[in-house]
């Protein structure tokens, strides 16, 4: 079937034309023969790049053009989002208004009532039903991407929950949902009312196999000889698909490993670039040295980038994934050595997919093996649709019976079922506080009535876990949260209320709550450890060289910490516990002294991407502190919290806050003008314009901004000077470089 045949608005047909959007793949074929685009809910499991998208998008843009619709895409990442923003800004062309929505947690968004398409995380959409947004209301299409994140154990509770209650708001909505093969999507698409389309079709064919020894051993029996000049497993199999003109993904089990492989595979890359390659890699290079302050790890990605290859992990910057993602999308980068994180994120698909070692490593446990849906999403990137007629997905085989039992477990094993992860005591005290606050659940058995709608639900008994809704509400009454009344109706609390609202758990609202009523002394230290000591932020790792330095500060601040300190002989799990939540305020106090990053991710073990979600987390930690203080009449607190907030948020010392205030003035820059004597906004309105210039980071286009924001009345001609002398230095610096690019 032909795009040209559908029913659909004919502007969307003129769209997706010039788009390049000619025929229907298979699956989108039975996807419409199904009925999607007459409202039939539909549940779309087939290998990534089969077009599950596009499916999504007919049917939202379909509602909205002819129905007047509203629309929400859900995914489970920020960088999807951005992703799927990008994406689906075409439709503004027919009039279509397209949102992104993924920010703050506490608010209502009232202004995507005026929004037709909206892509947001599905955190941001539990938050906004709990905001009691009205256009929720009216949603006709809902989109749930992702769809077996529900076996996951930290997204799936939210997912499934925020789905459920979607429908129940919206029962005449149309509910898709996206994902690569399951192997139990009939029991999806069943709680969903929804017809099933699934498929092994790709667009490329994709052929799995085991490299060992020289040789790589496919699915299907067959074999191909493999040139191993190198010796190194993965570098052979990268190096022959380069030389050939593709691209590689490597996923590696440890950060370290991914850029100690990557720095090892530059050293064959850097001889195989060609001249024009290598002018397109500079640039892509020297942008990652513009995302922030430039520590080791970014130089080193920035080297490695020039030489065609590059590594990804949580641990960098946003900023740096996505010009990774950017250069290697448009086949700049011909190499990325990844953590599994990529596999989860952004769509980024290549000739061949080798997954290094299929094993993980997790604390307490040990070593483990990857489950097959794991190793299916990343094998799933294997082939770039138009480019490439077959995508190789290769596991590494390191000898012995290892090659027969990745064949027999990975490349032809069964998928597990994905199952709900709903029924435990941490993920069901915010979605039952959430649901008796918006007056969804009046007591016991509507708590129990709306499990028994959830993925749970269909898959168990909810009266399975009935001791376990027991024990989550009578910690709602207790601590005050819920009130039971006459005949067990349930009511939530001003200040239950306000836990719902600002979307943390309850348990680190009592936390917090206890702490800043019943201690006296507050000080910096005790309110950002008090932010560590909470369930919503996940503590750093401990290492065994840390306990004496972490011991130490535990004994100097004992009496500024807001919560007991456990002891470490009756209790020394506990205490181990305190010392990593110790470690994370350490960080996050270095981050407000303006330790440079460097430093941070030396002594912390961490990266300038952790530091930033650390500093994220602690930022909205803060921000619940002061309104729960605030709930409560805790006026002693709000100042140092309002206070800390701003710091913890910029990563200065308290001097530099009216300064960082300014756009584009962060902590390096708000340093540099504070040591140059410019302390205060007055200060840089009673300025010359040499002056700001004459300040390491501070150029023309940064001191006009300044400038504009403080109020200060330019001297024209000075200005006009400035700006004669900076275009003949640029034109000096413009050809010193064409000097040493003639001579490279």
């Amino acid at each position: 079937m032909k795009i040209r045949e559908l029913a659909i608005p004919e502007s969307v047909k003129a769209i997706l034309e010039k788009e390049n959007y000619v025929d229907l793949y298979p699956p989108q074929n039975e996807a419409i023969k199904k009925g999607v685009l007459e409202g039939k809910n539909l549940v779309l499991a087939v290998p990534t790049a089969s077009g599950k998208t596009l499916i999504a998008e007919l049917c939202m843009v379909k509602s909205i053009v002819e129905y007047a619709g509203k629309a929400v895409y859900l995914v489970p990442l920020k960088a999807l989002a951005d992703e799927k923003f990008r994406e689906f800004k075409k439709y503004e062309k027919i009039g279509i208004r397209v949102a992104q929505s993924t920010g703050d947690l506490d608010a209502s968004d009232q202004w995507l009532q005026n929004c037709d398409l909206i892509i947001s995380t599905t955190e941001k959409v539990d938050s906004l039903i709990r905001h009691r947004a009205n256009w929720i209301n009216s949603l006709s299409t809902i989109v749930a991407d992702e769809i077996h994140l529900i076996n996951d154990g930290e997204r799936g509770p939210t997912l499934e929950v925020v789905l459920a209650r979607l429908m129940q708001m919206n029962p005449s909505a149309q509910i898709l949902a996206l994902s690569a093969t399951i192997s139990n999507a009939h029991e999806i698409a069943e709680w969903l009312r929804a017809e099933l389309v699934t498929s092994e079709w790709r667009p490329v064919k994709l052929r799995e196999g085991v490299y060992e020894a020289g040789v790589i051993y496919f699915g299907d029996g067959e074999t191909k000889k493999i040139r191993a000049s190198i010796g190194v497993p993965s570098i052979d199999l990268a190096l022959n698909v380069i030389k050939e003109g593709g691209q590689v993904l490597i996923f590696t089990d440890t950060r370290k490993k991914s850029v100690n492989l990557a720095t090892r595979i530059a050293k064959f890359t850097a001889t195989l670039v060609s001249n024009p390659e290598r002018r397109a890699l500079k640039q892509v290079s020297s942008s990652i040295l513009k995302t922030g302050e430039v520590t080791k790890v970014t130089e080193r990605l920035s080297e490695l980038v020039a030489k065609d290859v590059a590594f990804h992990h949580a641990g960098l910057r946003y900023q740096e994934r996505r010009i990774i993602e950017t250069g290697f999308r448009e086949n700049k980068i011909k190499i990325v050595c990844a953590t599994p994180t990529l596999a989860a994120g952004v769509n980024l698909p290549a000739r061949m997919v080798i997954v290094d070692n299929y094993r993980r490593y997790k604390t307490g446990i040990g070593y483990y093996p990857i489950p097959v849906l794991e190793y299916k999403q990343m094998a799933g990137r294997a082939g770039r649709p138009k480019y490439d007629r077959i995508g190789e997905a290769i596991l590494i085989s390191r000898g012995g019976d290892e090659r027969e039992t990745l064949l027999d477990t990975y490349v032809n094993g069964e998928l597990e079922k994905i199952y709900s992860k709903l029924g435990k005591e941490s993920a069901l005290r915010s979605h039952i506080l959430s649901s008796i606050a918006m007056g969804l659940a009046n007591n016991a058995d509507d708590v129990m009535n709306f499990l028994a709608k959830t993925f749970y639900g269909f898959q168990y008994d909810p009266k399975d876990i009935e001791g376990v809704i027991d024990t989550v509400l009578e910690f709602l009454t207790t601590e005050n949260m819920v009130n039971e009344g006459r005949g067990g109706k349930l009511t939530a609390t001003p200040f239950g209320n306000r836990v719902s609202e600002l979307y943390i758990d309850p348990k680190s609202a009592v936390i917090i709550r206890d702490s800043i009523q019943n201690r006296k002394n507050k000080t910096t230290v005790g309110i950002t450890h008090l932010t560590c000591h909470t369930p919503d932020m996940e503590p750093i790792f401990l290492r065994r060289r840390d306990y004496k330095d972490m011991e130490t500060f535990v004994d100097e601040y004992m009496n500024e910490f807001l919560v007991d300190v456990p002891d470490p002989w009756s209790n020394p799990v506990e205490y181990e516990n305190f010392l990593s939540e110790v470690k994370t305020t350490r960080l996050l106090l270095s981050w407000m002294e303006e330790t440079p990053e460097e430093t941070i991710i030396e002594n912390f073990d961490v990266g300038s991407g952790d530091i930033f979600r650390y500093v994220e987390s602690a930022d909205w930690l803060l921000y619940s502190t002061y309104e729960i203080a605030k709930l409560l009449n805790v006026r002693d607190v709000l100042p140092l919290v309002m206070n800390l907030r701003k710091r913890v948020a910029e990563g200065v010392k308290e001097e530099l806050l009216e300064l960082v205030n300014l756009k584009g003035i962060g902590r390096v820059r708000g340093r540099m003008l504070f040591n140059a004597g410019f302390k205060t906004t007055v200060d840089l309105r009673l300025s010359k314009p040499s002056q700001l210039i004459s300040i390491p980071t501070i150029g023309r286009e940064v001191a006009k901004i300044i400038y504009e924001q403080v109020g200060a009345t330019l001297d024209q001609k000075e200005w006009s000077n400035l700006k004669s002398e900076k275009t003949t230095e640029s034109k000096q610096e413009t050809l010193a470089l064409e000097q040493n690019d003639s001579k490279e």
